[in-house]
């Protein structure tokens, strides 16, 4: 048993999904940085779209594992695991993290015009900031917890 109740492999767990959502946090980094030198290539947007899907999904499973490190056990869904997230200091923007659920339901529709440069406006105004504070403070309790 981990130090709260859970098994270490959670914490390993939440560990390794942390290393994945590193990887797909620093490719959308990469492809927004190609959008702002080239902000009307469609490839590039779909591109994005694409690892804002990805990124996002990583972003909700490691929250996901790290809340289920810490012993909360009704976290199986992205908004659950929002909330949770918010409620226990883990997020601080719930309402813009539930609005990035909806964004990627809406995701697969980015064969649309409208659809793709909303998805993309959001992107690069919004996931981008809640991502980043999310990678940063997790990426100092990955920190914290091997010393």
């Amino acid at each position: 048993m981990g130090k709260r109740g859970g098994f270490v492999s959670n914490e390993f767990r939440w560990k390794q999904r942390f290393e994945n959502f590193s990887k797909a946090y620093h490719t959308l980094c990469r492809i927004l940085k190609r959008h702002k030198e080239l902000p009307e290539d469609e490839i590039i947007k779909m591109a994005l779209v694409q690892a804002f899907e990805f990124t996002y999904e990583l972003a909700w499973n490691v929250m996901k594992d790290y809340l289920e490190s810490e012993g909360f056990t009704e976290v199986k869904s992205p908004k659950q695991t929002m909330r949770t997230a918010f409620q226990v200091g883990l997020i601080n923007n719930a309402e813009k993290w539930m609005e990035t659920i909806q964004k990627r339901n809406l995701a697969s529709h980015a064969y649309e015009q409208t659809i793709l440069d909303e998805t993309v406006q959001f992107i690069r105004d919004d996931f981008y900031l809640l991502v980043t504070k999310l990678y940063e403070d997790m990426k100092r309790d990955a920190h914290e917890t091997r010393n």
